[in-house]
């Protein structure tokens, strides 16, 4: 009797939308680190990044204790390879980005997890001129790992050598951001808390707020390798809250992990998320003139509130799928300076190649200065709509956009709310579920539609 094989699954993809993440020296461990650093160099030198030139590569990270053997293992795969490399240490992923464009890098590779909890990290690259890599290019590396390979010896293997002023190069990158510089100190008059998360950005997030004239109390810019995003930080805002209350603080800043997003808190605590953000900067280049200021591109989760400030603004609103990286895509092929997301996630095209945390909360945060008004009314031109998220797990997410009756059921609820609310279902990418979104004039109604519709995909789409 002939013995049947079994057939295995196909494979996960390594890279995710942000690059390889998992838990910290199981699934992302040394050896990977390494791996992943020497088929890199072959992909780009494979490509002709390194052509004419002796390779060299940025790599940096954000302070969780796996960062320091990851770190260590990408650097030696790199050099190993006949790459020359500067470890800029613990930095923002963006002032890593910025870094790479200003020195002309061939590469950058940036250790962290983002907003993940400390025993996760992760792995990303970035290209030359401090742009993320395309999904071609990880999927050849991807391909690549562990290959055979002829290696270099003597002068030919990299050279591994420690960045003296990275941190001190992007604060005043920063700075030479902001309207009207390098004039008076444009955040002068101000009083803010910045959260740091215990992450990247707890020297260069309040070292660059305090020159840019700000008057800075910091908390959770103490990070010991296993307290980063630990309660504090933008997805913990509780802390922030009850430092800006207390001291009677104009405004509060909240940071991730690797300084990527900003949140922030008007003076009565109240949160004013990235939708609000964007809005305000929004309307800020609109305000000053600036090209390509008529767009914003945001993802399908934004606030419909959002969406209806920016009409009333004369601002077309582009967008895109959940991910920074639709949002930049978008960005770069329709040429907008301006997207992001509602987590706080905010690309500024005329300054940075990806979201950067501090030069967001530096913008924001000179907007009100300029106008003189508190944060609260700056933000309050977008008037977020209550909206409702419901998950429903075990169902067939690949019928969500065909089963007629669910197709019905969200037209109705659509004529139901017409121009005062909407309605999104939405597929998980990795799990077996649909998220159900509904944002309607008031919590009620966004509660009673999500749980009507949440209740149809659940029996329709079982498994």
């Amino acid at each position: 009797m002939p013995v049947q094989q079994a057939v295995a699954a196909p494979a996960a993809r390594l890279f995710g939308t942000d690059g390889v993440r998992g838990l910290a020296n199981v699934d992302v461990t040394a050896e990977l680190a390494l791996d992943l650093a020497v088929a890199a160099a072959h992909v780009l030198a494979d490509v002709g990044e390194f052509a004419g030139h002796r390779p060299r590569a940025v790599v940096g990270r954000d302070p969780r204790a796996s960062g320091e053997f990851l770190s260590a293992a990408t650097c030696a795969g790199l050099a190993s390879a006949g790459v020359d490399v500067e470890d800029v240490g613990v930095l923002p992923t963006p002032g890593i980005a910025h870094h790479v464009a200003a020195t002309g890098a061939d590469l950058g590779v940036v250790i962290s997890a983002s907003h993940n909890p400390v025993p996760d990290n992760g792995i990303k690259f970035f290209a030359r001129g401090g742009h993320k890599l395309p999904d071609d290019l990880e999927d050849a590396i991807e391909a690549r790992l562990r290959e055979p390979w002829d290696r270099p010896t003597g002068a030919e293997v990299g050279r591994i050598t420690a960045s003296a002023d990275a941190s001190e190069r992007y604060v005043a990158f920063l700075l030479s951001t902001l309207p009207g510089a390098p004039g008076p100190a444009p955040l002068a008059g101000l009083r803010v808390v910045a959260d740091c998360a215990h992450g990247a950005a707890w020297w260069v997030g309040p070292e660059a707020l305090r020159r840019a004239g700000a008057e800075v109390l910091v908390i959770g810019a103490d990070p010991d390798g296993l307290n980063t995003n630990a309660g504090v930080g933008s997805t913990h805002l509780g802390p922030l809250r009850e430092a800006v209350l207390a001291s009677g603080a104009d405004a509060g800043v909240a940071f991730d992990g690797d300084a990527d997003r900003c949140l922030a808190l008007d003076a009565d605590g109240l949160l004013v998320d990235g939708d609000q953000v964007m809005g305000v900067l929004a309307l800020a280049a609109r305000d000053r003139g600036e090209p390509s200021s008529g767009t914003l591109v945001a993802t399908v989760m934004s606030n419909l509130g959002l969406l209806l400030a920016m009409r009333r603004a004369g601002i077309e609103v582009v967008q895109t799928a959940v991910g920074d990286r639709y949002v930049l895509e978008a960005m770069r092929a329709g040429g907008h300076r301006l997207g992001g997301e509602q987590s706080g996630h905010v690309v500024m095209l005329d300054h940075q190649t990806t979201g950067d945390g501090v030069l967001t909360a530096l913008h924001l945060l000179a907007r009100v200065a300029e106008q003189g008004r508190p944060l609260s009314a700056l933000a309050g031109a977008v008037t977020r709509l209550p909206q409702v998220l419901v998950n429903v797990p075990r169902v067939d997410r690949a019928r969500a956009g065909h089963d007629p009756e669910v197709l019905a059921a969200v037209r109705a609820a659509e004529a139901e709310l017409g121009d005062t609310g909407r309605v999104l279902l939405r597929p998980s990418g990795t799990e077996p579920l649909v998220r159900v979104m509904v944002e309607a004039p008031t919590a009620e109604v966004a509660e009673r539609v999500a749980e009507r519709l949440a209740g149809l995909v659940a029996a329709r789409l079982a498994v």
